[in-house]
């Protein structure tokens, strides 16, 4: 369990009629807090109550007994058990609809992030006080905790985001270097183009002008030999 975690009770009402573009941006939320080691849970009665995207991100489901009584809750008490790895030593089906108080089908990961196989266990009751830690206390709970060699150093991981936005302004950068090669080499083109257009006009008036002092020249020849 992390450290850091975020939790949403009821959260069927954070779903519910629920905009497909926010719906969206709840799913990318969540990916991107988990990338950076933040434990997100939500809590509800069922899982159908849940997004499938909003499932497919969980690694943990504690899942208390459930009661079908309708076609409908016979159906989707099937689909609870079919998210558990199977464990030969009992069905999931059958455990659900026998799961007294204070128990619970528990389904993980390994070690190496396979699904684990569900286990029947008893949940702890809370072991908790109204009122925070004093830092000595929350201190001396952390110094204890088993996990503290893998969550006491902060590990700031480049995000999906991070590498979607990284490949976002390469790409751009590379746009606008093209266009401005695109747009020197049009510059170029009508520079020549100009060029070439004036060096015409400058000839075809130097000719023009050469062709004038010719007929001058020759027109006051003649005109002093009559």
């Amino acid at each position: 369990v992390s450290f850091r975690s975020a939790a949403t009770d009821e959260a069927h009402l954070l779903f519910n009629d629920t905009p497909k573009a926010l719906q969206d941006r709840l799913v990318q939320v969540v990916r991107l807090i988990r990338s950076k080691g933040v434990g997100v849970y939500f809590v509800t009665q069922s899982p159908s109550d849940l997004p499938d995207e909003i499932l497919a991100q969980l690694g943990l489901r504690i899942q208390h007994g459930l009661r079908a009584y309708t076609v409908r809750e016979q159906k989707a008490l099937r689909a609870v058990a079919d998210g558990f790895r199977s464990n030969p030593a009992f069905t999931s089906l059958d455990v659900l609809v026998d799961l007294g108080i204070g128990e619970a089908l528990l389904g993980g990961l390994e070690d190496n992030g396979t699904p684990a196989m569900v286990q029947r266990v008893a949940i702890a009751p809370p072991q908790s006080r109204v009122g925070p830690l004093s830092d000595q206390e929350r201190q001396a709970v952390v110094t204890a905790s088993p996990l503290r060699a893998q969550y006491d150093k902060a590990v700031d991981r480049e995000s999906a985001y991070e590498i979607l936005m990284a490949r976002a302004s390469q790409a751009s950068n590379e746009e606008t270097r093209v266009r401005n090669v695109q747009s020197s080499a049009t510059g170029d083109a009508l520079g020549d183009l100009a060029g070439r257009v004036l060096k015409s006009a400058v000839q075809q008036a130097a000719n023009q002008l050469g062709r004038q002092l010719v007929r001058g020249l020759m027109g006051s020849l003649l005109g002093k030999k009559r």
